[in-house]
């Protein structure tokens, strides 16, 4: 009995526990609706989901929703507000509609102050935060987003918005602010059913083809008669509509003219879930007394959004019921007391995540942040899904053919170009008409691009014959550039280059070709021979250096000669002889150089280390000296040499005598004029202040103005190399001077230009166009035969930085020979003053006397060419000495001196000159004619 007791105790607190946190059997919830609504889809679709909320058991099972609608004039706040005070006095949890901004407003003031949830399905342009309230329709911050991500796709550069409520301009104003558009130019203007015709052919009349529309559903049929009505209904005209509603237009007549009408949609009716709720909602239609407004296709957003806030309370209400009890609402407008419970609610409405009609939906402080847009595009059979955009990933283009797909087109487009070889040329055939009567390179890519693309087209030529570039004073621009920017030509194809000036008014493909300015020039005629050109081979610095080389070199070899001790050698090494001579005197030493430089021999050789380093070091500097003269000769000998007053673009600025200029009017001028590099800007200078002017008309002019001599010609390097190899008598000087490139011109915004680049690009990768280049360029049979001698051929006088390490040997080498001979008279001059010290004949000094002695004899000798072979110090230096005349000074019969030993010591003046003259002389026994022979050897030495 005690375990049946406790059993029946827990069940009955089970059931007290499930009734206390279980929902009311009923759940009221209000709806307001505008007068315009009744028996419209939005009203059936949130009957349809009250009904489907109380079939469906699993979503609240013991809870049942009833409804109170009520019907307001649009834009009559004082009844909303009577009619929503009678719901909540009537009991209801929660407060749906209307989608009027402005009843919307103050139907959530209400709800606000009571604290009851009010679920939206309306555009809020409000930014501040709303406690109470839950809405459905995607936040309009990013909706502008979206599209300004379309824009930006379809490339927009000028752009009207027609807008037609007050709000509308506040609804797109970050549309218009936004910085991403900041080079988009902007036209708005609001309009109504009166206004539509003149605004748009005031929007016709600027040549704006993008319109961005914001209309009323209701006067939609109104817009699209006007469009009509104009002939606005071309291909070249694009509107984005703001509308969720695109489907439910009837858009039959704009379906075969190619129109282009874009818009998202919240409801995909192509998900199979979307459909079955659809053919559903068809089927409920029938059972209530209402006109049928709904059919199986497709439904209106306002609906959908409402269908979707139904559920998304009814899942607020299941997540509470599982923590929470829902009290009964017991509040009216007259006490203004909040309700207990609404705040929790709330809070669990604004929690709820699922997938609806409308897509996935997620909320944030109460504004919806997760949705998916469907990108639609209207077609020739129907309105098609060709993308997607979602706040996190932006816009996905799935079917980019879709926004412009001219292979199912019968479009003819107007193409400007001019005649330029060998881009567009005229063909020889006289009986040609239309586009058969021009050929070439563009002609050729043109045919190409047009089979891919899918489109017809016509070739008109541009009547002032110019590319286009703009008028600094007046700011106009000329040629295809202002065909183009007036809509007379739907394409621009030649030699066309892009740059900014042109980029900012009118829009290129991308590049066919890429190329850079370069100079054309005559071909430098065959230097003449001159009377010094055995000097060529060697620069001028290099024979001066030689020069100087050849008088160091002889006077080093003097130097040292009578500086070393062991140059002074016996005139007869087979004869005992008391004197030394020495070969090396000035004339000597210079005759030893020059022979040595000449490859030939001097009869004159060195005997001491240091002079034979001199030697030695100069023979080689003269082996490598002579061997680059002769090779480089050989060179110059063989090779012809042209006259090349200029090799680049620096050359050109730094002179005056050739002038030079550019195509008038063309993209190479307008480089010049706009550069702002020095170099560039001096040329420009130069050529805008040239008289008789330098700018020509037309490529051939300016090629004829080479060929005649003393004219240079800044083109571009592709039609250069094209000239050049059909004319031997032209050339390129140096390299390109920047890096540009071809492409197709369209008018600004144009819907060809996108599809266009991909022919091009495909083009490329296949590689047709080198092709086509080849062919225009190379196997015409046109091409001259030329002898191109390279600058790798050219001979070229030997500079410093060829052989100036010889030099540097030479150098080193003559000073390595002064240290040798140093040595040598340091040595010698301790080996003599040794020897006199022993010797009690000599008169003893001591080793810096007898250096002193040597050094001083060595330097202040006045060239002498003998000296003593016993004592080796000059009769000058000695004090107390007279001096004595050396060999070449006494006569030719000299008087037999004494044969004896002077004394050492006690030496008076006079006998001491006689010895001195004793060791001066030649010796006795030699006769007159060989003496007088060899003063005559030593003299030629």
């Amino acid at each position: 009995m005690r375990l049946g007791s406790c059993a029946a105790a827990l069940g009955i607190a089970g059931l007290l526990f499930a009734a206390a946190v279980a929902l009311p059997p009923v759940v009221k919830i209000g709806a307001i609706f505008t007068e315009d609504q009744k028996d419209s889809t939005t009203e059936l679709a949130f009957k349809y989901a009250v009904y489907k909320i109380n079939k469906d058991k699993n979503l609240l099972p013991r809870t049942s929703l009833v409804y109170d609608i009520q019907y307001v004039p649009r834009d009559d706040s004082f009844h909303a507000s009577k009619k929503a005070c009678n719901q909540v006095r009537f009991g209801v949890q929660a407060v749906f509609g209307p989608s009027d901004p402005l009843l919307g407003a103050h139907i959530h003031s209400i709800c606000d102050a009571l604290d009851i949830p009010h679920l939206e399905a309306r555009l809020d342009l409000d930014t501040d935060v709303r406690e109470f309230s839950i809405n459905l329709y995607p936040a309009q911050h990013l909706l502008n987003r979206a599209f300004q991500d379309v824009m930006a796709f379809l490339n927009w550069t000028r752009v009207a918005i027609i807008y037609e409520e007050d709000y509308g301009l506040i609804k797109l104003r970050e549309l218009v602010r936004s910085p991403h558009n900041r080079d988009l130019e902007i036209h708005i203007r609001q309009a109504d059913p009166e206004t539509y015709r003149p605004i748009l052919k005031e929007i016709k009349s600027k040549e704006i083809h993008n319109i961005i529309i914001d209309t009323k559903p209701s006067n939609m049929q109104h817009f699209l008669k006007g469009i009509l009505q104009l002939q606005m209904n071309d291909y070249k005209y694009h509107y984005l509509f703001t509308t969720f509603d695109l489907e439910t237009f009837d858009l039959e007549d704009f379906k075969y003219n190619f129109v282009n009408m874009t818009a998202f949609r919240v409801v995909d009716a192509g998900d199979v879930n979307v459909q079955e709720i659809l053919r559903d909602m068809t089927k409920f239609q029938h059972t209530l007394a209402m006109p049928p407004v709904l059919n199986s296709s497709f439904i209106q957003a306002e609906a959908a959004l409402m269908y979707d806030s139904v559920f998304v309370f009814a899942i607020g209400l299941q997540t509470l019921e599982q923590s929470h009890t829902l009290k009964l609402s017991n509040v009216s407008c007259d006490r203004e007391q909040p309700w207990d419970g609404g705040l929790s609610l709330i809070n669990y409405i604004n929690a709820v995540e699922f997938r609806g009609l409308s897509g996935p939906i997620e909320f944030k402080e109460g504004r919806r942040i997760q949705f998916k847009l469907d990108l639609l595009k209207l077609k020739q059979h129907a309105i098609v899904k060709v993308g997607e955009w979602n706040p996190g990933a932006g816009v996905n283009v799935t079917d980019r053919a879709a926004f412009f797909d001219p292979g199912t087109m019968n479009v003819t487009l107007i193409v400007t170009t001019i005649l330029e070889q060998p881009y567009v040329m005229l063909r020889h055939q006289s009986n040609l008409s239309g586009n058969a009567r021009y050929e070439g390179f563009c002609i050729d890519l043109l045919k190409g691009i047009a089979q891919m693309v899918g489109f017809e087209y016509r070739i008109e030529l541009v009547p002032d014959g110019k590319y286009g570039a703009i008028d600094l004073e007046t700011g106009e621009w000329n040629g295809i550039v202002r065909q183009l920017m007036d809509k007379r030509a739907d394409l621009a194809v030649g030699s066309m280059t892009i740059n900014y000036a042109r980029e900012s008014v009118i829009d290129f493909t991308k590049p066919f070709m890429n190329l850079g300015i370069s100079i054309l020039f005559k071909v430098p005629t065959v230097k003449e021979s001159a009377f010094f050109t055995f000097l060529n081979p060697l620069g001028f610095d290099i024979w001066i250096f030689v020069f100087g080389a050849f008088f160091m070199a002889s006077f080093t070899l003097f130097t040292l000669a009578r500086f070393s001790p062991y140059e002074w050698v016996k005139p007869i090494p087979w004869r005992q002889q008391d004197y030394l001579v020495n070969g090396f005197n000035m004339s000597n030493s210079f005759w030893f150089i020059t022979g040595t430089l000449l490859r030939q021999a001097s009869g004159v050789n060195p005997q001491a280390t240091s002079t034979r380093i001199v030697g030695g070091i100069w023979w080689f500097f003269t082996l490598i000296i002579i061997s680059s003269y002769t090779a480089n000769l050989a060179a110059f000998l063989t090779v012809e040499r042209m006259i090349t007053p200029i090799e680049n673009a620096e050359d050109l600025a730094g002179q005056t005598d050739i002038p030079y200029g550019t195509l008038d009017s063309g993209s190479t001028m307008t480089f010049f004029r706009d550069s702002m590099i020095e170099t560039y800007k001096k040329m420009w200078r130069f050529m805008e202040n040239r008289k008789p002017p330098v700018f020509v008309p037309t490529y051939e002019e300016g090629i004829q103005r080479v060929l005649e001599g003393n004219y240079a010609f800044l083109m571009e390097s592709t039609m250069l190399d094209y000239i050049v190899q059909r004319d031997c008598n032209l050339t390129q000087i140096g390299g390109l001077l920047d890096s540009k490139g071809y492409g197709i011109a369209t008018p600004m915004g144009s819907p060809w230009r996108d599809k266009i680049s991909l022919a091009i690009l495909e083009l490329q990768e296949k590689g047709e166009i080198q092709l086509l280049y080849d062919k225009w360029w190379k196997n015409t049979g046109e091409t001259c035969t030329r002898n191109e001698k390279g600058k790798e051929s050219k001979a070229n006088s030997l500079g410093v930085d060829n052989i100036g390490g010889v030099f540097v040997v030479l150098l080193c080498g003559l000073a390595f020979a002064v240290i040798v001979a140093i040595i040598e008279f340091c040595y010698n001059s301790k080996k003599n003053a040794l020897a006199e010290k022993r010797s009690p004949s000599s008169p003893h000094q001591s080793l810096c006397s007898e250096m002193g002695g040597e050094l001083c004899f060595a330097l202040r000798c006045r060239g002498s060419r003998q000296r003593p072979a016993l004592r080796r110090q000059c009769s000058k230096c000695l004090p107390g000495v007279t001096y004595v005349p050396a060999i070449l000074d006494i006569p030719i019969n000299p008087p037999q001196p004494p044969r004896r030993q002077p004394p050492t010591n006690g030496v008076n003046h006079n006998y001491q000159e006689e010895i001195m003259h004793h060791l001066d002389s030649p010796p006795v026994d030699m006769q007159h004619h060989h003496l007088h022979q060899q003063h005559t050897d030593l003299d030629v030495m």
